[in-house]
């Protein structure tokens, strides 16, 4: 399996994860201009785009590259608060945005994609540029 098979079977790991706490996937993969969004849901008054981060490593192992969300680099954030901010401005609500982070951790030991834990980060992306995931608010499994 290479790194893109793999990013695309953690989106839909991740976007199932979302659908089974109640959100609804509005889009996948949303082009906006040249840049993208893995995941666009709405839940409770909340319109999140959803930056997804795919490893095959064991959560909280030592690895040379970090966390999966530390590749949310500053050039990453930027293209998010770009993406979010074109579609509001295209499609004006009264749902609170905010961007999250998920990471997906799939088995490094094993030959076929097996699912080890989901991490989500809360408005881990501010209007601001500043990430700030090891502070935002988390949920996972």
């Amino acid at each position: 399996m290479n790194q893109h098979e793999l990013g695309r079977i953690g989106e839909n790991s991740a976007a199932l994860w979302l659908e089974e706490r109640g959100w609804e996937i509005l889009a996948r993969n949303l082009r906006l201009g040249h840049d993208e969004i893995d995941i666009l849901a709405r839940k409770d008054g909340i319109l999140c785009f959803a930056e997804v981060k795919t490893r095959r490593q064991i959560p909280g192992a030592p690895s040379p590259f970090g966390e999966p969300a530390d590749a949310v680099n500053a050039k990453k954030q930027a293209s998010l608060v770009r993406a979010a901010g074109a579609y509001l401005a295209a499609h004006p609500g009264d749902e609170t945005p905010r961007i999250d982070v998920i990471e997906v951790y799939a088995d490094p030991y094993s030959d076929v994609y097996r699912l080890l834990e989901i991490r989500v980060y809360e408005n881990a992306v501010r209007r601001t540029g500043k990430f700030s995931y090891k502070n935002a608010g988390r949920g996972g499994r």
